[in-house]
């Protein structure tokens, strides 16, 4: 029988992370239209947007069990469905508490793209290749926050934003469950029992680092629409369409980043270079956010703090090993999406006290932090294994 095509699978796992990450991480340009239509402050509003997150924690261990014991497709399709359905519902919700716990189930939903499709990625492509791979997987997410951008201004008010959010899970929802094939699995692979490698230090650091490196990727891609509009004094349209082409110029770092650790052989040293990089602008953005200069610098944050995830999720994989690459993705996902959760509250509460500078200042400290934590190089991972 003829193997599927690696990029046909790639296509899908990203189809299917990106349909999750609309909503997940596109909620931040709904954040006027929510204040305004519901009443909410901003650290209230941010708390709101950072649910889907927050749901994610419960369950993105458990969605990697599913998809190690009973495949990738099965676990994508039942929860990319489940998430269609919370959304729809969130659409017709009229109140913040309802709106935000059906947030969080269609996080909670959402997540099994997240844990399923990196399985599915890294299944098909060989380790001289997994980087650029990854880098495209990864590319998901802000093309999901781009569409999400793109979305915003052309819809009416919440519901009809989270309805159209709907249609694109259920669409890829379709697609996924006709035509994703699971990567092969070997008799060996599958009876294997190999020692936890959290017993070394190295998978605990990068889990560390990259719970560091959410503040600053939170902090600009939740507030960098507000940033733009209340202190630069742009309009909704306008800034919508900045953000998002920062996505884009996001997508592709996250290529550029995955080729760099295929070239170099190494994962963690262009992590560790880039956290410097990320901190270095952040704390520049800190300083000049009154200035002309903070819209520059907010998109050169944006697309910096993006474009190094990929390194990290391939790190963590790698230094898995098969039989605990599923859980140690589901782990890494939880440590970032339990940041990811609080980092809008936080941040919008700094805001709206301090204001802008003092935390894009926070999230720098904690990029040049990130780096300190990164490990340092050890002998090649062992090969990837279904």
């Amino acid at each position: 029988m003829r193997s599927p095509n690696r990029w046909a699978m790639l296509s899908l796992g990203m189809a299917a992370q990106g349909a999750g990450c609309v909503f997940m991480y596109g909620l931040p340009f709904l954040l006027p239209t929510l204040q305004a239509e519901l009443g909410l402050t901003l650290a209230q509003a941010g708390i709101l947007v950072g649910a889907p997150s927050a749901g994610m924690l419960a369950t993105l261990i458990a969605w990697g069990w599913v998809a190690d014991r009973h495949g990738e497709r099965l676990a994508m399709t039942a929860g990319l469905a489940l998430a269609t359905a919370f959304l729809t519902a969130a659409a017709f919700a009229a109140h913040p508490v309802a709106l935000g716990v059906l947030f969080a189930l269609a996080g909670a939903s959402g997540a099994a793209a997240n844990a399923a499709s990196g399985r599915v990625v890294l299944g098909w492509f060989p380790r001289e290749r997994r980087g650029v791979a990854m880098g495209w997987r990864q590319c998901a997410q802000p093309i999901g926050v781009a569409v999400a951008g793109v979305l915003a201004p052309l819809f009416t008010g919440v519901r009809g934003t989270l309805l159209a959010m709907a249609a694109i899970c259920a669409v890829v929802t379709v697609a996924v469950g006709a035509l994703v094939a699971d990567p092969p699995r070997t008799a060996a692979a599958r009876q294997a029992r190999a020692a936890s490698p959290y017993r070394e230090p190295a998978l605990w650091r990068v889990h560390g680092a990259s719970m560091l490196l959410v503040v600053p990727q939170f902090a600009t891609a939740a507030f960098a629409l507000t940033y733009l509009v209340h202190a630069r004094h742009w309009d909704v349209a306008g800034a919508s369409a900045l953000v998002a082409a920062a996505q884009f110029a996001g997508a592709g770092g996250r290529l550029a980043c995955g080729r760099w650790s295929d070239a170099a052989g190494s994962r963690v040293r262009p992590m560790r270079r880039l956290a410097l990089v990320n901190g270095a602008v952040m704390v520049l953005l800190a300083a000049a956010v009154a200035t002309p200069w903070g819209t520059p610098l907010m998109i050169a944050a944006l697309v910096v703090a993006m474009s190094g995830n990929g390194l990290a999720f391939t790190a963590v994989s790698e230094l898995a090993g098969g039989a605990w690459a599923g859980r140690a993705l589901g782990a890494q996902n939880t440590g970032q999406n339990l940041v990811a959760a609080v980092t809008p509250g936080v941040v919008g509460a700094i805001v709206a006290g301090p204001g802008f500078g003092p935390a894009f200042a926070l999230a720098g400290v904690l990029a040049l932090a990130a780096a300190l934590v990164t490990p340092s190089e050890r002998a090649p991972a062992p090969a990837y294994a279904a």
